[in-house]
């Protein structure tokens, strides 16, 4: 369980990102930040896993408080939290087997490392998170051969290997089609279920914010202006957390989604789709 209490950041500019923020998630559960640019989303998310370090506040982990770690116990603690990031964050010259298993590094010694010797396991773990994600024909391909929604792909992978408790995602689906988006966030969706992982997915999209995560928690200014249920979203609530708009249209798009998305089995076929 992830427990976020009193967070504040506070850049050296004076600018308060994130303003005391409480925020509980539960194991299993799967929520998505939504909220405007500069909302502080994806600071949350950095703050978590101490890319970022806060001015005040705790986050605990499964009883532990992150804040307060050294960079040993603070390393060893990463490995429980899986990071897919909008930019994908790829060794372009390295192959999409050596990119998933890049998600072991915090496991074996330094030499293992710098060579990239993997134990069996690894690798046969590996080869099992491709085959789920629809990359197992792709394992010795480049990483820059790959089409964008199937280097989002091998970043899940990544970070499923790392067999991690929660995964922090930060908009997924950023720099990827519609068709590819659901794809993505669905693929993202079922993995936490199979795997009972909690995530904290943060995404511009609403109306795939509401189809996919099971609880919604809106930032505006730094602060939770709405933490409920993702059919609970009304426009009034929209509007609280981006400001007036006409948002009507995006429950009757969430609506006309469900009823004509279709599952999209991960074959090559569909993979060239993708590309």
């Amino acid at each position: 369980m992830l427990e976020i209490k009193q967070l504040v950041k506070k850049y050296q500019t004076g600018d308060l990102a994130i303003d005391r923020v409480d925020l509980t998630v539960e194991n299993g559960q799967v929520i998505a930040l939504i909220g405007p640019s500069g909302a502080g989303k994806s600071t949350l998310i950095r703050c978590v896993n101490r890319l970022e370090n806060s001015t005040s506040g705790e986050i605990w982990l499964n009883g532990e408080n992150i804040v307060k770690m050294r960079s040993g116990k603070l390393r060893r603690t990463r490995r429980s939290m899986g990071m897919i990031f909008q930019e994908y964050a790829l060794v372009e010259r390295l192959t999409v087997m050596e990119n998933v298993l890049s998600g072991r590094l915090g496991y074996v010694g330094f030499w293992r490392s710098f060579l990239r010797k993997f134990p069996q396991s690894d690798i046969g773990a590996a080869f099992g998170l491709l085959a789920k994600v629809g990359l197992d024909t792709m394992a010795n391909k480049r990483a820059d051969e790959l089409s964008g929604g199937q280097r989002q792909r091998v970043g899940i992978a990544r970070a499923l290997i790392q067999k991690p408790d929660i995964l922090l995602v930060d908009e997924p689906t950023a720099s990827l089609d519609p068709k590819t988006s659901r794809q993505i966030m669905r693929l993202i969706t079922e993995l936490c279920e199979e795997n009972k992982l909690a995530a904290i997915i943060n995404i511009h999209d609403v109306a795939l914010a509401q189809m996919y995560a099971e609880r919604i928690v809106g930032l505006r200014e730094g602060r939770i202006v709405y933490d409920g249920n993702p059919d609970d979203l009304k426009p009034n609530v929209l509007s609280e957390i981006y400001g007036k708009e006409d948002w009507t249209n995006v429950r009757k798009q969430k609506t006309k989604n469900k009823n004509s998305i279709k599952e999209i089995p991960n074959t090559d076929e569909h993979m060239e789709e993708m590309q």
